[in-house]
């Protein structure tokens, strides 16, 4: 069986937990429902949105680079956004939502970390701190602990996956899950009933196991008045990414308390055989941008109560190895998709990949921090202005994204 809702940590803290001091809650209304995609593995954001006006850009990529969009000697190219950015051709389906101006890319984006570490830069990432020494929570975990939204449902956050993120760890509950159309044991209602019956007599004492196990019910309770059936299959792709975002939008429509829900899309350390316009890179960006459509689509009449947001640890080195690959760099790119977007733009100042302009061993530099995003995602559209506490020892700057 392939749910697993299982609460990260319960009220009683255990001995080995880092000890977290946070201001006294911020008390406001439930704000938008967040979801974090992480694009994990250093997304290649020079060809997911590509700077097609720079000629820099076609020196470094003499082979993986996108034509720009008005090469008609290539059957496939850059579309164009802007006439200066375009997505790559896989990341068409996304089109819709940027005419509609629900979807906003901001580039040269990234983390002041220069490790070039995959683990180093999701951990700090992940926790929202520069360097080890910063809290052990992850910044959701520390955004849930500072808001009192006056929700209590054991779904106020989730990890689609194997286990939750390590942005989701704190001293607030989270679950694990995997399918809502799995917990259902395909339709064995009495199955359904003796597994219910089984953990009930598991979970019937009062020690701080059964309290545990008490969340876990009430999250079993809630997922079995779900119908998988009610968001057609058909109108998301067959990927497991799709059906993740196919399960939030399943607790989004249920409104079941949901505030949070982090998915993870991995697959992006492409230093070799990256490809162009097709081959694996072009794969991702397909199985990326065919599910946001799709959740887009299917939640449009919910769009101003949700914002999506999407990030990777660091960007590709902006020349391409000889491998046809990328190798690991810094500078990256969001997207922010909602109702609530100033959309239909890309933000960001763009630094120039131009010789004297790229940084490190040849990188895209960083002008927007990853924090400058998620803080206006936090204080405009969560109603949560506790940024001393998610993000320790770091001063925001609001870059105008939302509305």
């Amino acid at each position: 069986m392939s749910l697993q809702p299982l609460p990260m940590l319960s009220s009683a803290r255990l001995s080995w937990m880092p000890r977290l001091a946070f201001a006294p809650k911020y008390s406001a209304p439930r704000g938008d429902t967040l979801v974090v995609i992480f694009l994990r593995g250093a997304a290649d954001t020079l060809n997911i949105v590509v700077p097609h006006a720079e000629d820099a850009y076609y020196k470094l990529r003499p082979t993986l680079n996108i034509p720009r969009p008005d090469d008609n000697k290539a059957s496939l190219r850059a579309l164009d956004l802007d006439g200066f950015f375009g997505f790559h051709p896989a990341m068409s389906p996304l089109l819709d939502a940027w005419t509609e101006k629900q979807l906003a890319i901001i580039h040269a984006c990234g983390a002041p970390d220069e490790s070039r570490s995959h683990f180093k830069a999701m951990e700090l990432m992940e926790r929202g701190v520069e360097d080890e020494r910063g809290p052990a929570s992850g910044w959701i975990g520390r955004h849930l602990a500072t808001l009192d939204t006056g929700n209590n449902s054991p779904l106020r956050a989730v990890g689609l996956g194997e286990m939750p993120q390590r942005s989701l760890s704190g001293t607030v509950p989270v679950s694990a899950l995997r399918s809502i159309a799995d917990f259902h044991l395909k339709g064995d209602e009495r199955a359904v009933a003796q597994m219910r019956a089984a953990l009930d007599t598991l979970y019937s004492g009062a020690d701080s196991f059964s309290v545990l196990g008490q969340e876990t019910l009430a999250i079993l309770d809630i997922l079995q008045q779900l119908d998988p059936t009610q968001s057609p299959i058909s109108s998301y792709p067959d990927t497991d990414f799709a059906l993740a975002l196919q399960q939030v939008s399943m607790l989004i429509k249920a409104d079941v308390g949901l505030e949070v829900a982090a998915i993870d899309l991995g697959g992006w350390d492409t230093h070799f055989a990256q490809g162009g316009t097709e081959g694996q890179m072009a794969r991702l960006m397909k199985e990326l941008s065919e599910g946001l459509a799709a959740f887009h689509a299917d939640l449009r009449d919910h769009m101003n109560n949700i914002t999506v947001v999407t990030m990777s640890e660091f960007g590709r080195r902006a020349a391409e190895n000889g491998s046809f690959g990328t190798d690991h760099g810094h500078g990256s790119m969001m997207m922010v998709m909602g109702a609530n977007v100033d959309g239909g733009k890309v933000h960001g100042a763009w630094p120039g990949l131009r010789e004297g302009q790229l940084i490190g061993p040849g990188d895209l530099a960083v002008t927007t921090d990853y924090r400058d995003v998620l803080s206006e995602i936090l204080v405009k559209r969560l109603n949560n202005p506790a940024l001393a506490d998610i993000f320790p020892g770091y001063q925001s700057a609001m870059r105008g994204l939302f509305k």
